[in-house]
């Protein structure tokens, strides 16, 4: 089964369904019933924008410039001969204000007051299961939503959660996407989750009309960008 970091490599248009089949998996897994919990924002207005802190190497296209923008606010700014393309948003949930990512660690084998061990692969199993609890959370949330709004016009797609590197973190890739049944891209959402001991960072970026921040106004500035988004996840300066 193809990754979700393949799926859209060196593709610039995408407005046509059978381009779109390339980066919705056929083989997507559909999202459990379970109720997804809301959790807290840490979120600090003199801290400064967080992507200052732990933005590594910052790969982007040709004539492409990647910075932590401006302000608090926790986003990244995605440019191109001074004209803003997009932006990244990157949320962190203190596990302490985090009751539902508790449970998942305890379900997972993590209990209170564990001794974090990033390069055991026990441990490392154990946060990729919770991890992937919580997207299926997130999954099966979306997913209501979307039935409602969507109706039948737009078909709604999950992608499997891969286990990739977030700086030094075991963390997952998911997404969704939403295909309209007339042809072409509703929208479509990527996202980052890990977790470190203490805070579960979340790292999203979208085409998505409906969003007001973290988002492309473009789908083929999304696409270009994708797999330079993979390579910076990979090399933030995590935990």
């Amino acid at each position: 089964m193809l990754r979700l970091y393949h799926l859209l490599l060196g593709s610039i248009l995408l407005v046509s369904i059978p381009l779109v089949a390339k980066f919705v998996l056929p083989k997507f897994s559909p999202p459990k019933v379970e109720k997804a919990t809301a959790v807290a924002k840490l979120s600090n207005p003199n801290e400064g924008n967080i992507w200052q802190k732990i933005l590594g190497d910052t790969a982007a296209p040709t004539n492409w410039q990647v910075t932590a923008c401006k302000g608090n606010a926790p986003l990244l700014c995605v440019s191109s001969k001074d004209e803003l393309l997009g932006t990244v948003e990157i949320n962190v949930y203190p596990l302490v204000n985090n009751e539902d990512f508790q449970k998942k660690l305890v379900a997972a084998g993590i209990l209170p007051g564990f001794q974090v061990d990033y390069q055991s692969s026990k441990y490392q199993t154990q946060v990729l299961t919770a991890l992937k609890a919580w997207v299926e959370d997130y999954y099966t949330a979306v997913a209501k939503d979307r039935q409602g709004e969507y109706g039948k016009e737009i078909t709604f797609l999950t992608y499997p959660p891969q286990p990739v590197a977030v700086g030094k973190l075991q963390g997952i890739r998911y997404g969704f996407a939403g295909l309209k049944q007339k042809g072409g891209v509703q929208e479509q959402h990527i996202g980052h989750v890990a977790f470190d001991g203490n805070k579960l960072y979340v790292i999203t970026t979208a085409f998505d009309p409906g969003s007001q921040t973290g988002k492309f106004d473009k789908l083929e500035n999304l696409a270009i960008f994708q797999p330079y988004l993979y390579a910076i996840a990979a090399d933030l300066r995590l935990p």
